[in-house]
């Protein structure tokens, strides 16, 4: 009998859905829809929450139409995490647009926020203060939007990630899990609760936010499909990509190379505080099981790659940089910072712009385009030499996924900067896998052992033995980062 998981990916760019054969234990079908971005004004990024709703149901039809509805045992969920939408409670129109972790409109607000009480938001919620998370986007909301304020005053308004939205219009149900709850910069990563001192400092009720759940809980039922079917498994993406890497002990990690970049580091049980500007948060919770992990998000990677493609004209499609990247011996002495949303890990600095620096009369586009493949190598080493000064834990393997994974020369690239083995695997859909995952355990159609038992290597790229040539291009990538800074 066949039997299907449907995975719910909403990504920055993009709404997918993909099939699951849980008998053959892979991706069988997918449906997509491209999302817009709206930018009103310099540095602030938005989308329509109405699009996002109608791209999933469009999605999930077409889908299933291709399928036995009655054949669906659930639907997973995994999403672009910090976003920040709300709408009201009864009819479930949106207010506003949703306001996309990108955006950066609050980075002036965070900067008052005193350096004691940022110390304060750390420690409960392990997150750094940036415009980035979804605190400051909600209490912009609730102060520029006089429907939701009204509608707060009403018991009316819901206000969550983008998770909780596409529960609360699939099920009726208003609920996140702790990975989204964990970006907030509102709830208490220890306690596991929203934190009132945090609420009430920024000025946003309890009343107007999602119960939160574990990741592998069943969330509620729709109907969409017109078969009553669990909404079961969710996560945010990088943590469900986490999950889907099989990353599931102390010590493993992995890299996400999306419209940013994010590696996370699977610390257990332990709450392991950065002194590296790094993020601690919430990796996974498997029933009454919550998982942790370090994180470095760079706002910029495959974004970067867009620009080239859509902006400069550098070439047509983005596989065609890998062979631009390769007709070339090195990036010619050209760097490229590609700070579009300011800078994030371990920088922190919101109004950061980017920088291309080293051009001469014999750059060419090749160099420009190898330079920009090279910055998310760079960005890695960044981050991976703070997580294993925070944890302890010397990298061997670094499993990597996302788009720009099926980039061989990055792939190489990244393994020679780091002196670290990437290890990509099989199935590249390491997202939308780890929601499967959460959901099959959720409706007890899969262990953990078992998820944790079928992830298979694809290729496996090891370091270059000349550590000199390759120290001494981050060396030329940390002056280009200086010059960024000033």
């Amino acid at each position: 009998m066949l039997s299907y998981i449907i995975a719910i990916d909403e990504g920055t760019t993009s709404t997918r859905a993909m099939l699951y054969d849980t008998d053959k234990k892979a991706f069988v079908d997918h449906e997509s829809r491209k999302l817009h971005q709206f930018y009103p004004k310099a540095g602030w990024v938005e989308e329509d929450a109405s699009e996002i709703y109608a791209n999933t149901v469009a999605a999930l039809l077409d889908l299933s139409g291709r399928v036995e509805v009655k054949d669906v045992l659930s639907i997973a969920i995994t999403n672009q995490r910090e976003t920040v939408i709300m709408w009201d409670r009864l009819t479930g129109r949106p207010v506003y647009n949703a306001i996309v972790w990108q955006c950066r409109r609050t980075a002036d607000y965070c900067k008052e926020i005193p350096a004691e009480f940022v110390e304060k938001i750390r420690d409960k919620t392990g997150l750094v203060v940036d415009a980035y998370f979804s605190a400051t986007k909600i209490k912009w909301l609730l102060n520029n939007v006089p429907e939701a304020k009204e509608l707060m005053e009403n018991g009316r308004l819901c206000a969550g990630t983008v998770d909780s939205y596409l529960i609360f219009k699939l099920t009726g149900e208003f609920a996140t899990d702790y990975t989204n709850a964990s970006r907030t910069m509102l709830f208490n990563i220890k306690t596991l609760g929203w934190d009132k001192e945090l609420l009430d400092y920024f000025g946003i009720p309890e009343s107007i936010l999602p119960t939160v759940k574990s990741s592998t809980d069943i969330y509620g039922y729709t109907e969409i499909l017109g078969k009553k079917i669990p909404v079961a498994g969710v996560a945010g993406d990088q943590q469900a990509s986490l999950f889907g890497q099989n990353c599931t002990s102390p010590g493993e990690a992995k890299i996400t190379y999306g419209t940013g970049m994010f590696l996370l580091f699977n610390t257990g049980d332990t709450v392991c505080k950065s002194k590296t500007k790094m993020i601690t948060t919430i990796g996974y919770s498997v029933k009454d099981k919550i998982v942790y992990a370090l994180e470095g998000s760079v706002f910029n990677a495959g974004s970067a790659i867009k620009w080239a493609r859509d902006n400069l004209k550098l070439f047509d499609r983005s596989a065609a940089s890998e062979r631009m990247a390769l007709s070339v011996p090195d990036n010619g002495g050209v760097y490229v910072i590609p700070a579009f949303s300011g800078l994030g890990a371990p920088y922190w600095k919101a109004d950061a712009t980017g920088i291309i620096t080293g051009i001469t009369g014999g750059t060419n586009s090749d160099h420009i385009v190898r330079a920009i493949l090279e910055s998310m190598a760079y960005a890695a080493k960044d981050l991976c030499k703070n997580m294993e000064a925070d944890s302890g834990y010397d990298l061997a393997v670094i499993r990597a996924d996302g788009g720009a994974s099926a980039n061989d020369f990055l792939m190489q690239f990244q393994s020679d900067v780091l002196n670290v083995a990437i290890d990509r695997p099989l199935e590249r859909e390491s997202t939308a896998l780890g929601a499967v995952y959460l959901s099959a355990i959720a409706i007890n159609a899969m262990s953990e052992e078992e998820a944790d038992s079928l992830r298979k290597t694809e290729k496996l790229f090891v370091p270059s033995e000349d550590r000199e040539k390759f120290e001494n291009y981050y060396k030329g990538y940390l002056k280009a980062i200086e010059r960024c800074l000033l």
